[in-house]
């Protein structure tokens, strides 16, 4: 499987495909353990219960080797529909601490939305998952590869 005619085993490559979206949502940072003084001075700005907004631009990366019969390593309409199903219903326009299961007890920072990103991903798309990348801002991105 996956090797073209003609073409010896070493010669096919695993390639890395990276599907990106944008979502937009907000949140506000707060922990229940900590008193409403250590709250604000951890979390300054991000503490307000009101919550704050991000246009958030998430980067799914698959693994695996190209299949001959289609050049695909995944159909991009199929990854496209997974993400939709799984991230974008679920996440878009959204006050995540209150709407989003994941988050009724988890703080939505950058880091923990990327790791329920792939819990949610994980298992559901016919190749492996390789990376989750969320950016908050241009310049503030977290990379998460699995547990």
């Amino acid at each position: 499987m996956g090797v073209y005619a003609g073409m010896s085993k070493r010669e096919v490559n695993v390639v890395y495909l990276t599907r990106r979206c944008e979502f937009s949502a907000s949140h506000f940072y707060h922990n229940p353990q900590m008193s409403d003084e250590e709250n604000r001075r951890v979390f300054g700005r991000c503490n307000n219960p009101l919550g704050h907004g991000h246009n958030y631009a998430l980067e799914i990366t698959v693994e695996g080797e190209i299949d001959p019969r289609t050049g695909y390593v995944l159909d991009l309409a199929e990854l496209k529909q997974i993400l939709e199903r799984e991230v974008l219903d679920s996440f878009d326009h959204r006050f995540l601490n209150k709407e989003v299961p994941e988050f009724a007890a988890l703080i939505p920072t950058t880091e923990n939305i990327a790791v329920a990103i792939w819990r949610r991903l994980q298992g559901k798309l016919p190749t492996r998952l390789h990376r989750v990348r969320l950016y908050e801002a241009a310049d503030l991105f977290v990379d998460y590869y699995g547990e």
